[in-house]
Formats: C-alpha cells, structure tokens, sequence
C-alpha cells in the first residue's frame, strides 16, 4: 500500500501523522510511505529523517494525495484536503464530526472511506487511540489552568507548585471531562499555601512539612554563628540543640 503523510495546515497543528519510526515499520513491511515536505518539522524532523528509513518526499499535498492510497493524518481534513480526497483513498485520521456538519457532508460527498482514531474500538470495548490524547489533554487542563492563574493573564497570582517554605492545604488528582472523552485523572500541583509564623527559619518550615526529614539549615545559620545555632553550653545543660526560631517557636 501507498501511504501518504500530508503536512497539518490546521491552525496551531505541528504534530505529524507518522513520526520516522512508524515510517520505517511500514517501510520493512513492504509499504511505500509519502511524505509531503517538511510535514515533521513542527515536532523536529527534517525530511532527511524520513529518507533515512525508506520513505519519500513529496513537494506538496497535492502530490501526496496524487500517490497514496491511505492517508494518515493527526487533525480532521480542511477543505482543501476534503477536495483532493477521492473513492479510492482510505482516510486514518481524528475527525469528531459530530460538532462538524460540513466536514460530514464534505467527507461523504468524496466518496472515500474515513476511518475516525476515537472510534477504533477494541475487543474489550476501550478506545485506544482516543486514550492517549485524553491522557495529554487532562494533563494540559493543569498546565493551562496554571498560566490563567497567572496575575498578567487576569489570574488570582497563584502559583500551583508552591514554596519550599509552605504546605499545600489540598494535594491529590484533578479530574477533567470534555466531549472528547472519559474523564481522565491528572495530577494536580499543590494549590495554596498555609501561613506559617513570621519569621520562621528555612530549615523548620523543612521540619513542619516533611517530619523526620532531616532538613538543611540555612547558610549562616538562624540565631547565633556562622556554625548556625549557637552553642549548647549557652542554653544549659542538656539543652535542645536545634536552633529556635524568632519568638521561641521550636521547629
């Protein structure tokens, strides 16, 4: 089979359908595998990286269409590509056209066979090519959510992963759900501080947080030398070594 990998022409698309890797495996099962050129430079490949395993370059889409027969693709199909599909193409891509009447229409004016990623279905009834994107959106929900959090985006100034010097109040997964999908556990960062007493030294806050973690003292110490706390034989006999903090809070 001719296999063609159009470049993405969606606004901010810059994966690729099939990296180098998948293009040797078709390569070394007898494939011949079309490549439009410089389709995996938004991921950081050059066309040399599909040379090298067996793979063809083509200058445009209009060629890739013109030699395949699969087309495999990561987004739906733009018009454009919709006009270039004919009845003999088989489509591999995602294309949700439940939110896309024309895409819909387009496709089935084409006359190809277009097979849907999130609808593969396996034997046990799961979607494994619909899992891993879910896992990467849920994951993104966090990264995006951290930068609207963001005081210059018209966010509270929060930052997520927190201080050393603090303890999140609330830790554990952040669920997500979207149409696209089931819902998908992320991990979540810390979400916001606990106020501890000023003046509180580095290395306590250390103790507060982590329990019989020995924790490292600041350099020049809290109270006293540049050894860090001040000699034993200045507090009395027997006295608890570690340093105090300002108010005689002991860590």
């Amino acid at each position: 089979m001719r296999v063609g990998v159009p470049k993405e022409i969606k606004n901010h698309e810059y994966r690729v359908g099939l990296t180098p890797a998948s293009a040797a495996e078709l390569v070394a099962a007898g494939h011949e595998v079309i490549v439009e050129a410089s389709a995996g430079m938004g991921i950081d490949f050059g066309d040399e990286a599909y040379t090298k395993v067996g793979a063809t370059i083509a200058p445009d889409a209009k060629s890739v269409f013109a030699q395949s027969d699969m087309i495999v693709k990561v987004k739906e199909p733009q018009p454009q590509e919709i006009a270039m599909l004919e009845p003999r193409h088989l489509l591999f891509t995602y294309l949700h056209l439940a939110a896309d009447k024309p895409q819909a229409e387009g496709l089935m004016k084409s006359g190809a066979t277009c097979i849907a990623y999130e609808t593969v279905t396996s034997n046990s009834g799961a979607l494994p090519l619909l899992k891993p994107m879910s896992e990467v959106a849920g994951r993104m929900s966090i990264q995006v959510g951290a930068h609207y959090l963001e005081k210059e985006q018209g966010g509270r100034g929060e930052l997520l992963g927190g201080v050393h010097a603090f303890r999140p109040l609330a830790r554990g997964p952040l669920r997500h759900r979207d149409a696209r999908g089931p819902v998908r556990p992320a991990a979540a960062p810390p979400l916001r501080p606990v106020r501890l007493p000023a003046g509180l030294g580095l290395g306590h806050a250390h103790r507060l947080r982590h329990p019989g973690r020995p924790g490292r003292r600041p350099r020049g110490g809290i109270r006293g030398g540049p050894g860090g706390s001040p000699p034993a034989r200045r507090r009395g006999a027997g006295a608890d070594p570690r340093p105090l903090a300002r108010g005689g809070l002991r860590g």
